[in-house]
């Protein structure tokens, strides 16, 4: 028995004014009935409103879960933009009140036990609705899609997806790096082993930085490395059961030189505990601050070549790359305008009850695909037989 939809109700409460909240907000304002967005303080959400250009467009309010479930009505959504470890007490709370969830974070254990509540109640969650999860998800379904068009499902084959994503400064400095989210976020997520397959092999890099390699993209050379569990996603992406990985990792970008750059920042890691790495990431945040001056700059690389025993061959990739301006982070319009993107999509009631990422299916993704270039975010698609 399929559960209905829930009616959305129209009003969007937007949690959070961070480096990764842009111009999707504006988005929003544009496509729903009524917006809040909710910040640390109310005069603080009000400046942000200014910042983004939404003054009397959007309502501030100073965010605390009690003041938010006050407000909080049937059908209406949530949005956060809060540390995914906020994300399971905010999604309880729109299940008692009987609201949309939507993140761009990875879906948690936390969170993940909640959706048969929300789903038995008509609920959207919308995850990993962003830039790294998200577009990149967007990107491997299409190509997957492509290429089981032309090699066909049953055919043996062996395949290589890599898909790369970085957040870099558009004019390199001496630390190779701008921080478009909390440099304790980036510390974590290089402390964290990376699961991945290598020459057809389930590969474990305890230490993901030791896993850096050179990765050319349309003729400029980064360094790569292996992030979080790629396995998963062999399944999540739809590969084909006759088809045999050679090489499949999602992995994370940086400059040319970010290795030998960050060296006393790995043996802090290597050495530190949790109490000199939250310290160490507080003196990285003073030492490098994000400044209205300084623009970053967005690589996100994602190909697929597939080889079938038969002879045949295909490969395929598409890249975003996209640099920030005086208006908006490069960071903030992708991530931004992604979950806006998905808001949308509740507030018409095309996303059906319970758990969605930004992609679950090839004809989701090329939907999504066609929208955000229309909504400003640009790419390309290689495509070579």
């Amino acid at each position: 028995m399929t559960t209905e939809p829930a009616a959305a109700s129209g009003t969007v409460h937007w949690i959070g004014a961070g480096l990764s909240t842009g111009s999707g907000l504006a988005a929003l304002c544009d496509t729903a009935e009524r917006v809040r967005l909710w910040h640390r303080t109310e005069a603080r959400a009000a400046d942000a409103l200014g910042r983004l250009g939404l003054t009397g467009r959007a309502e501030p309010r100073a965010y605390t879960l009690p003041a938010l479930a006050s407000e909080l009505a049937p059908g209406d959504v949530v949005v956060s933009m809060l540390p995914a470890p906020e994300h399971a007490p905010l999604l309880a709370e729109c299940v008692r009140r009987g609201a949309h969830f939507a993140c761009s974070s990875y879906v948690s254990d936390a969170v993940l036990e909640q959706v048969p509540a929300a789903e038995r109640a008509g609920l959207v969650v919308l995850t990993e609705a962003g830039l790294d999860p998200g577009i990149d998800h967007l990107f491997a379904h299409d190509l997957v899609a492509r290429a089981r068009a032309a090699i066909g499902d049953e055919t043996p084959a062996s395949y290589t997806l890599t898909s790369y994503c970085g957040g870099v400064p558009a004019v390199p400095n001496d630390f190779t790096y701008r921080f478009s989210w909390a440099p304790a976020g980036v510390l974590g997520a290089l402390r964290s082993p990376a699961r991945y397959i290598e020459g057809g092999e389930q590969t474990v890099a305890e230490r993901p930085w030791e896993a850096t390699r050179r990765h050319v993209v349309d003729g400029e050379t980064f360094e790569v490395y292996p992030n979080r569990d790629s396995v998963p996603f062999v399944a999540q992406y739809g590969l084909p059961d006759a088809w045999t990985p050679r090489t499949f990792v999602r992995g994370t970008l940086r400059l040319e030189g970010w290795l030998k750059a960050w060296d006393g920042v790995f043996e802090e890691l290597k050495a530190g505990d949790d109490g000199r790495i939250a310290a160490l990431a507080r003196e990285l945040a003073a030492a490098y601050p994000t400044t209205d001056d300084d623009h970053d700059r967005v690589v996100l690389a994602v190909s697929l070549d597939v080889r079938a025993e038969s002879g045949r061959s295909w490969q395929g990739g598409y890249l975003l790359d996209l640099v920030g301006d005086a208006e908006e982070s490069a960071m903030a319009r992708c991530v931004s305008r992604t979950l806006a993107l998905g808001v949308r999509h509740v507030l018409d009631g095309s996303l059906p009850p319970g758990l969605n990422r930004a992609a679950e299916t090839a004809a989701r993704s090329g939907q999504w695909l066609r929208e955000l270039a229309r909504d400003g975010v640009e790419f390309t698609l290689r495509v070579d037989r």
